[in-house]
């Protein structure tokens, strides 16, 4: 097969700035005898700009945040960290969203460094995990911070691909879990589609992680053009010819196909009804994703000219060579050619229009695992044949192979021989309700060329190397696990944004399927956004809140979940004083240990120290006072004809009052001094309570103006001291202002005796220790304002940490006492660390019932089924019978836990437990007793690969409830039931992707 040329005319180089010029300088510094030179050199095509600033920032011991769009090449940052990590001698885990990605991840890093050096770890698949790279899910990365494992030995990088995950609201809070958690010295290197908030995400890694750097390339290798599909003809959804970053901050409907509005306009006269969402809710402008193409698009060369130029069918003859339409407005039309007023495609329609255009292989989204089968079978029906003798005989050879894996009397009802007939023609579908084998036989094929085109759910945009020339979007709408919503602007970018191969395609198609009430606008508005915002999902789970219980205690614990991502969107601020106490309190820990003494508690005797430091402190300040206010009363008492001596404070010497003290609180007193000077006494002229000593007999009508009259008061002055004659008030103030006793002393006395008996009193070092203790009581003080401040801000998620912790209180999980926060967890509560998923805390008090008390393997699998499963509607239609008499007094049990458990949560507004839902238990039981496939799905609304993904979870589950300690007859019974589920088709298949789909029946 034969494809388009490998390059187009390069974009005209863009002005940098400063900043960016000395980036782009810094990076190129690094190819010269770095380890990014080394590494490039090997890689057989030139690193793109982007891409050698983030690895020169990785080289230069930065984290990253590496937003690009989906093609772009950004996993080449995360490969660059695996070859430093080599290169430097430490560890390197590489963490991915889905089992699938981590197992692609696997085999390609294992072909470039040697599958002795590469690790895999999937939670239900162990592949030399001591390796110094290991692929992993990013929960199995989670569980290892939990448990403090030895495998993070070493570890130097952490890289961290489709990170903007952590929006998903069932799973990314395992994100931010382990962004959190991850020691300070560990560079993290994250991946993200392109958001709009990359600067906003950054911030918050530079804030949690240290020195983050935030790079971000708008710019898509291969372009992307936009189109709809309408009664089997292609039309460009957009009207101009405009490049592919050309559409920021443009209006899509501006920018709409003329032709397209007028279809829709005709199609609303005809009263066609909207059935996938309300029309124009994605208008407005947006982003530069899906760059457009009108009249006379570029070809492959880069030249105006054949909008088809450059792009070959997939017998290797150019789509342009054809009879193309005159406008160039609409493809697939014959000249003067129109057809009825039928503007739906049938999936084999589509198809071949496709293949007629040169437009294939593709990818269709259904958003339904029923949908993605149903299309094989219509193209089945409709003889659909794509492709060549040589490609029937790869897919031959490859079917073989996985049909070895599976057991021949299963392949009826696994549906093989249909899905190898679609294999054979060309197409297949891809969801995780198939079958392992047959996923990855897709996946080979696909990427081989020997599949044209994939019916396809969600997930496969998620990463997994399956690029295609075109993508179509079947409906704008899906279903996301509880409701039927319309697509977003971020969805649609990731979903489009597998169309064009990157060094095959010089162009990449994204169509969109007319249906009825289809809005073109709304759909222009989708298209010209191509950037969205990155939300946090963020919230303290019942296991999550009982692992940080347990290791760093109540306290800390709210700083870490201060921490996250959705506090820091709800709050910044919050985020950089939690980080702070974090890091305050590593040193409060450093400076505890420096103090310690071999002779007793030094925090003990420090709090003594402290103690008497501030009674000393606080006698003083009242020595103080009550020595103020006695001054101030005794210049208030003086009377006129009081002698006074003034030796201290101004030295006035002797004096006589010729003026009151006015004020009490503030007294001024009058005297004239021996030397006939006129002054005004304050408390600040004194150093203590002033006492006469004699009293002049002063005339009745006092005259002090002129420096003879004052010469005459001071004689008299002179007369009451040479004759004795006492004050006018008799001596009655001789004693009168003499201090209190200090009722502080005996409080002063009683420390100082209780410090000098304390142990550490007599320690030589003691000093020493005293010096790193007053840093400790300074550091605390200072942890304990910090928060202070964060508890007057908006603590949503702590707040959220309490009422789940309050919860577990309640039921018996937390001691009602914690005074000592390590050991807050009672047995049930280390129980609740064992176990994760959606029902953590459920699952928890179904193993305390008596009811689960002496079951059998065959019993507990059956338990575990429906302690995972969750159908695709509602739980709790209608009554499913039990197996035995065992189980239905299991399950009515754990129906009465389960409403307890939801009333509890609503009353305490905590996010109810999901459902159980029942329909698993039967076909697991059947299963486990040696039925065959076909016996077990008998009556059971399951697909089989449906039942072999799930069977694959009750294997986890019943790993985690071996594990849960207290139990041992319930552990082997567990670890029976494991053995019995995995048998026939479940043993055989590989592992299985859990993202959550939100697939349609």
């Amino acid at each position: 097969m034969s494809h388009a040329p490998a390059s187009a005319t390069p974009p005209e180089e863009p002005q940098l700035s400063p900043a960016e010029r000395f980036a782009r300088a810094k990076a190129a510094r690094h190819h010269a005898g770095s380890e990014l030179g080394r590494f490039a050199s090997r890689l057989g095509f030139p690193l793109d700009d982007f891409q050698r600033r983030a690895c020169a920032e990785v080289e230069d011991g930065h984290g990253v945040l590496v937003a690009a769009p989906t093609g772009a090449g950004k996993t080449v940052v995360g490969e660059f960290a695996v070859h430093l990590a080599l290169a430097r001698g430490t560890k390197a885990f590489y963490t991915t969203p889905i089992k699938a990605l981590s197992n692609q991840k696997h085999a390609d890093l294992s072909r470039v460094h040697g599958a002795e050096n590469v690790g895999l770890l999937t939670g239900d698949t162990s592949v030399n995990p001591d390796a110094p790279v290991v692929v992993m899910t990013t929960e199995v990365l989670r569980n290892m911070l939990y448990a403090q494992s030895d495998t993070l030995t070493d570890l130097g990088f952490v890289v961290m691909d489709e990170v903007h995950y952590l929006a998903d609201r069932f799973r990314g809070p395992v994100w931010e879990e382990v962004i959190i958690h991850l020691p300070e010295h560990v560079q993290l290197i994250s991946l993200s589609a392109t958001v709009s908030n990359a600067e906003e995400f950054g911030a918050w890694l530079d804030t949690v992680r240290g020195a983050t750097t935030v790079i971000v390339s708008e710019h898509r290798p291969v372009p992307l053009w936009q189109h709809v599909m309408a009664g089997g003809r292609l039309y460009d959804l957009f009207a101009e010819d405009i490049a592919f970053e050309d559409t920021a901050d443009r209006d899509g409907e501006a920018l709409l196909n003329p032709e397209l509005k007028r279809l829709g306009q005709e199609a609303e006269r005809r009263s066609e009804r909207p059935d996938w969402g309300r029309p124009g809710r994605h208008r407005g402008r947006g982003g530069r994703d899906g760059g457009q193409r009108g009249r006379g698009g570029r070809g492959g060369d880069g030249r105006k000219g054949g909008r088809d130029a450059g792009r070959r069918g997939r017998h290797g003859s150019h789509a342009m060579d054809r009879e193309r339409p005159v406008t160039g407005r609409v493809r697939g039309q014959e000249d003067g050619e129109r057809r009825g007023p039928r503007l739906s495609t049938s999936r084999p329609e589509m198809i071949r229009a496709l293949d007629r255009e040169g437009l294939l292989p593709c990818i269709t989204f259904i958003f339904s695992r029923t949908g993605c089968d149903a299309a094989v079978e219509q193209c089945l029906r409709a003889g659909l044949d794509l492709t060549t003798a040589h490609e029937k005989a790869l897919v031959a050879e490859r079917v073989e192979q996985a049909a070895r894996l599976l057991p021949v009397e299963d392949l009826e009802i696994l549906g093989y021989w249909a899905w190898r007939d679609g294999l054979s023609r060309g197409f297949a579908a891809h969801h995780a309700g198939m079958l392992p084998p047959f996923k990855e036989a897709v996946e080979d094929l696909f990427a081989a060329g020997a599949l044209k085109a994939v019916f396809a759910t969600e997930t496969l945009a998620l990463g997994i190397n399956m690029p295609a020339r075109s993508v179509v979007i079947e409906k704008l709408v899906k279903f996301n696990g509880e409701n039927h919503v319309d697509i977003t602007p971020g969805e649609y970018t990731q979903l489009t944004g597998r169309a064009g191969r990157r060094g095959i395609d010089v162009e990449g198609h994204a169509v969109v399927m007319w249906r009825p009430g289809l809005d073109p606008a709304a759909v222009a508005g989708l298209a010209s956004r191509r950037t969205y915002p990155l939300k946090s999902s963020f919230r303290p789970t019942y296991n999550m809140s009982a692992n940080l219980l347990a290791q760093v205690g109540a306290e800390r614990a709210r700083g870490i979940l201060e921490s996250s991502f959705a506090q820091f969107q709800a709050d910044r601020s919050v985020v950089g004083l939690a980080r702070e106490v974090r890091s305050k309190q590593a040193s409060l820990e450093k400076y505890e240990e420096a103090m310690q003494c071999h002779l007793g508690d030094f925090s003990e005797y420090l709090a003594l120290r402290k103690e008497l430091a501030s009674a000393e402190k606080s006698g003083s300040q009242g020595r103080r006072r009550a020595q103020l206010a006695a001054v101030k009363e005794s210049l208030a008492d003086l009377a006129v004809g009081d002698v006074v001596e003034l030796d201290a404070g101004r030295a006035l010497g002797r004096a006589v009052v010729v003026f009151p003290a006015g004020n009490p609180q503030n007294p001024r007193v009058g005297v004239v001094t021996d030397k006939a000077q006129l002054r005004r006494i304050t408390v600040d002229d004194v150093a203590g309570p002033v006492e006469p000593v004699a009293g002049a007999a002063l005339p009745q009508v006092l005259q002090v103006k002129t420096p003879t009259q004052r010469k005459d008061v001071a004689a008299l002055m002179r007369e009451a001291v040479r004759t004795g004659r006492p004050p006018s008030g008799g001596g009655r103030r001789a004693s009168g202002f003499r201090l209190r006793e200090d009722p502080a002393a005996p409080r002063v006395e009683e420390l100082r005796r209780a410090l000098q008996r304390h142990p550490c009193h007599a320690c030589q070092d003691r000093e020493e220790h005293a010096r790193w203790g007053d840093r400790w009581w300074g550091m605390r003080r200072e942890v304990s304002v910090l928060r202070e401040r964060i508890a007057g801000r908006t603590n949503t998620i702590a707040r959220t940490f309490d009422r789940v912790v309050g919860l577990l209180r309640s039921y018996g999980y937390v001691h009602e006492d914690a005074s000592s926060p390590r050991q807050a967890l009672t047995a049930r509560g280390e129980a609740l660390r064992r176990i994760y998923g959606e029902r953590d805390l459920f699952t928890s008090l179904v193993l305390q019932d008596p009811t689960v008390q002496g079951l059998t393997p065959e019993e507990w699998a059956a338990v575990a089924a429906l302690l995972v499963y969750q159908g695709k509607g509602e739980a709790g239609h209608g009554v499913v019978p039990m197996p035995t008499a065992r189980l239905a007094e299991v399950a009515d049990a754990a129906e009465r836990i389960e409403e307890r458990l939801r009333t509890d949560e609503a009353q305490t507004r905590l996010e109810p437990t999901p459902p159980t839902d029942p329909g698993l238990v039967g076909p697991m039981h059947r299963w486990v007793r040696g039925a065959s496939l076909r016996r077990t799905l008998e009556g059971a609304d399951l697909a089989a690969g449906d039942f072999v993904r799930w069977a694959r979870q009750v294997i986890d589950v019943l790993d985690q409830l071996a594990n849960v300690p207290g139990d041992a007859r319930r552990s082997r019974a567990c670890r029976k039931a494991a053995d019995l589920v995995s048998r026939g088709v479940v043993a055989t298949s590989l592992p299985a992707a859990t993202a959550r789909e939100a697939d349609e029946d």
